[in-house]
C-alpha cells in the first residue's frame, strides 16, 4: 500500500485545514489508519486513529475536540479535519496504515507510511 498525504499549508492560529491520505496499490479499507505528527526537535506524536469501519476513533487530549478523523472507504481515503489550530500544532503530519483493524497510539503498530505534509500555524 502506498499512502499519499496532502492538504498541508500555512494557516493562522484559529484557522482550519483538512488533510487527506489517499491509498494506492491496494485498498486499505480493512486497515486501521492513524495520523501522526513530528515537530522539529520532537518525537513523533499520535494525533488521531480510525478503525477499519470508521466507527471507532481515538484522539489524544491535546487535539480532542479540535481534530476529527474520518474515512471514505469507497474513495480509499482518510481525512483529518483540523480546526482551532494553534502554533503548537505546527509539524509534519504523516498518515499510516496498520495491519490491524483497530487503531492504536503506538507507531510500531503501523507498517505503511505516507511521505508527510507540512502544517504551519502562525500566531
Amino acid at each position: 500500500v502506498q499512502l499519499q498525504a496532502s492538504g498541508g499549508g500555512l494557516v493562522q492560529a484559529g484557522g482550519s485545514l483538512r488533510l487527506s491520505c489517499a491509498a494506492s496499490g491496494r485498498t486499505f479499507s480493512n486497515n486501521a489508519v492513524g495520523w501522526f505528527r513530528q515537530a522539529p526537535g520532537k518525537e513523533r506524536e499520535f494525533v488521531a486513529g480510525i478503525s477499519w469501519s470508521g466507527a471507532s476513533t481515538t484522539y489524544p487530549d491535546s487535539v480532542k475536540g479540535r481534530f476529527t478523523i474520518s474515512r471514505d472507504r469507497a474513495k480509499n481515503t482518510v481525512y483529518l479535519q483540523m480546526s482551532s489550530l494553534k502554533p503548537e500544532d505546527t509539524a509534519v503530519y504523516y498518515c499510516a496504515a496498520s495491519r490491524r483493524s483497530y487503531s492504536g497510539t503506538d507507531s510500531s503498530q503501523y507498517v505503511y507510511w505516507g511521505q508527510g505534509t507540512l502544517v504551519t500555524v502562525s500566531s
